[in-house]
């Protein structure tokens, strides 16, 4: 295989390929005919997905020549005038490779030790970054039981108690994740609400936008709308789940807040050195709206996901699908007969329910045959 720049790679030696069959631990399957690998798209992620070729091709153009590091590059600065195009000046962005280090990063910014961050119990930075919130930030995460993944005013207000004692933590950030952990997506009044109760109060709302694409597009409004005038204090925005390569950013809606943002970054171990890779795939997501295209068809896709599923009387969809997941609960049986060709994620084990995800790259066809063994895995 020919990649940018006239380096060729070879194929595998078979001794280094599992045996056909063999169970993978990976997300995405993979398939070994003759040799040589064969890939196939799975439900279980959109950070399964590959690359999109646009943010390939963006990476194959900046690799030319030396350029300073650290984001002192025009590659750098040219990504930051895209995000202020879209949101508005007088704002200050960093890239990061993931986004346990955006949401670690940008919570740290707004807390001290002694602080609390209000959240849904099924939250990101509860449930899937090994603590590393809590260790980066010294603070307590307060997790609450949701309806459909979704904090209220009413639901943070219950949380928001002890403020002066000095034997209790102080609530000093609100966390939302956009799109939710089951795919639903916060309107605009449910989040200038929660935004209003956080200034009300002296805190900080932060948005967790590992797939705020996939939000913008199923409310039909620009990212700007969304969070920095909805309210939102800082934004870990998502590129990898988008079509990116370890590609995302922590953006600050008041440049107050990122006073000293460069140290915590350096001491998080997020500084890249060859900047210019991360963002030039940030600059490619957000030329021509392919950040838009890209979402667009993903919850398209899990639209026709849904609608097909919905055909099929032992499948029940467990939540609203208004982004690019589908949360089903299906026959327990069933469970491990589909995981034989696909392997995806048991979302609720108590209630065999599953997700099902759809990425940029998800074609009709793939939806279909899905469904077909689906079916046919309920059914026996």
């Amino acid at each position: 295989m020919l990649v940018p720049g006239g380096f060729r790679f070879g194929n595998p030696s078979p001794a280094s390929l599992p045996a056909v069959g063999a169970p993978s631990r990976i997300g995405n399957p993979l398939c070994y005919i003759g040799g040589a690998m064969k890939s196939s798209r799975s439900f279980a992620s959109d950070n399964n997905a590959g690359v999109h070729p646009a943010v390939l091709q963006a990476i194959a153009r900046v690799n030319q020549g030396h350029v300073p590091g650290y984001g002192d590059d025009p590659y750098t600065a040219a990504a930051v005038r895209r995000f202020e195009q879209l949101f508005g000046r007088e704002i200050a962005v960093f890239f990061v490779f993931n986004g346990t280090a955006a949401n670690c990063l940008g919570l740290q910014a707004l807390t001290q030790p002694y602080h609390a961050v209000i959240c849904s119990e099924g939250a990101h930075i509860n449930t899937d970054e090994c603590g590393a919130p809590e260790k980066f930030t010294g603070c307590k995460l307060l997790p609450i039981p949701t309806r459909e993944g979704k904090l209220t005013v009413e639901s943070v207000a219950a949380a928001y108690h002890g403020i002066g004692d000095q034997h209790h933590v102080q609530a000093k950030v609100i966390s939302i994740t956009q799109a939710t952990e089951v795919g639903t997506v916060y309107g605009l009044e449910e989040i200038q609400a929660l935004a209003r109760f956080a200034h009300q109060r002296d805190m900080y709302l932060h948005m967790d936008g590992a797939r705020i694409a996939n939000a913008a597009v199923s409310l039909g409004v620009s990212l700007r709308k969304m969070t920095r005038d909805a309210g939102v204090d800082v934004l870990s925005f998502g590129g990898t789940k988008n079509g990116a390569l370890a590609a995302e950013a922590v953006v600050f809606f008041d440049r107050r807040l990122a006073h000293d943002f460069l140290y915590r970054r350096k001491q998080g171990m997020q500084l890249a050195s060859k900047m210019r890779y991360i963002a030039a795939q940030m600059d490619a997501l957000l030329t021509g709206k392919l950040w838009q295209r890209n979402a667009e068809h993903s919850n398209r896709m899990a639209r026709l996901l849904e609608q097909e599923l919905s055909r099929i009387p032992q499948v029940e969809i467990a939540y609203p699908v208004q982004a690019n997941g589908v949360f089903a609960c299906i026959p327990r049986p069933a469970i491990a007969r589909i995981r034989k060709q696909y392997f995806y994620y048991v979302w609720n084990e108590e209630q065999n329910m599953v997700r099902w995800m759809c990425s940029f790259d998800t074609t009709e066809e793939d939806v279909r045959q899905f469904v077909e063994l689906v079916a046919s895995a309920v059914k026996k």
